[in-house]
């Protein structure tokens, strides 16, 4: 009978498979992943289906989830996104690949890309107005604290200078429609903009975000000296809490646009609770909707209220957990003066 302490970082279950090659526990849906690692892959058994042999159960008793931790991430930078059973596809295999394939964090003195000062490379980019992807080159520089963009790769000038500190990256494979899709969002003339980009290759799009979070790492220990590394983390890119339609509800309009717009319609900084920010069902007394949907929302602000209605109270509830959530975050001063590493509400 099998022992051991507990499943890798990214399973959602208990590990109902093992890799003989390795020395890990792990669950079906890492198993697909490791079958697909050349060397590695040939030796994957189920615990329970699977004949094991006798030198087989003795190698895997003598290794185990938490002595091969200590060797394949015995030196993962700090801001290396580590993903859980909730992230999608490419960002679980590439986890695994850089662990097990490509040895990235084993201490063994290996040059990483995401690493490196300065990224230049191309991406598949999003057209604002067509909709239709197009080969594009961006430049990622620490030094500048950008990324850059350009329409040509021989241009002289970028089609637009991001600043890092304003950047959220996240992966967005159902709504680019790529399974490498990922999505960038940051601030242009004090309005939220969305870039949705892709590659081929997803060594390549997972080392794009990574060296993204490498620079913002960078950044924040510069306006946050004070602060250690488990403080900043979570300032780091981030995964969105939620995202759906609901109708925004006012005197006399309804809202609901589309998922892939370039800029956000409007949008709401979320402050914490006892600075007057709360998030409440239903709807003030009088008001009158346009749309369909019934179940309203409040959320007050200290400038103005903000009314939504959702299609279901399912959908109302679920709305309402985040937002109280993210009201009950405590903030920094600094959080305050920028309003930009909290979250928000964007109407797109």
């Amino acid at each position: 009978r099998f022992l051991f302490l507990d499943c890798l970082h990214i399973c959602s279950e208990d590990p109902s498979w093992g890799s003989c090659s390795l020395g890990v526990f792990i669950c079906v849906q890492c198993s697909g992943i490791h079958r697909n690692i050349p060397d590695i892959g040939m030796k994957v058994k189920s615990l329970s289906l699977s004949r094991w042999e006798d030198q087989e159960v003795k190698f895997m008793a003598e290794n185990g989830n938490e002595l091969m931790k200590h060797k394949y991430e015995a030196v993962v930078p700090v801001y290396y996104y580590k993903p859980t059973h909730k992230d999608c596809q490419v960002l679980r295999e590439q986890w695994i690949r850089a662990k097990y394939e490509r040895k990235e964090f084993t201490g063994e003195g290996k040059k990483r890309t995401y690493e490196e000062e300065t990224r230049d490379g191309m991406l598949m980019k999003r057209g604002r107005d067509n909709g239709q992807f197009l080969n594009r080159r961006f430049v990622l520089s620490e030094r500048e604290g950008t990324l850059k963009y350009f329409t040509k790769y021989d241009a002289k000038e970028p089609k637009a200078v991001i600043k890092v500190d304003s950047i959220n990256a996240a992966f967005q494979p159902e709504k680019i429609g790529n399974p490498n899709g990922l999505q960038i969002t940051y601030l242009k003339d004090y309005s939220t903009r969305n870039i949705f980009l892709y590659h081929d290759n997803a060594k390549e799009i997972v080392d794009w975000f990574n060296s993204i979070r490498a620079i913002q790492l960078h950044y924040l220990k510069v306006a946050f000296p004070g602060a250690n590394d488990a403080e900043l983390m979570p300032k780091l890119t981030r995964n969105f809490l939620k995202e759906g339609y609901m109708e925004k509800t006012g005197p006399r309009v309804s809202l609901n646009t589309h998922a892939h717009d370039a800029f956000a319609k409007g949008e709401a900084f979320l402050g914490h609770q006892d600075h007057g920010y709360s998030a409440s069902p239903g709807l003030p007394a009088g008001t009158h909707c346009n749309g369909a949907w019934q179940h309203g929302i409040t959320i007050v602000t200290p400038e103005r209220s903000f009314l939504f209605t959702c299609e279901t109270e399912v959908e109302q509830q679920d709305w309402l957990k985040h937002f109280n959530d993210v009201i009950s975050i405590q903030m920094s001063p600094q959080e305050y003066s920028s309003k930009k590493l909290h979250p928000l509400i964007k109407g797109l």
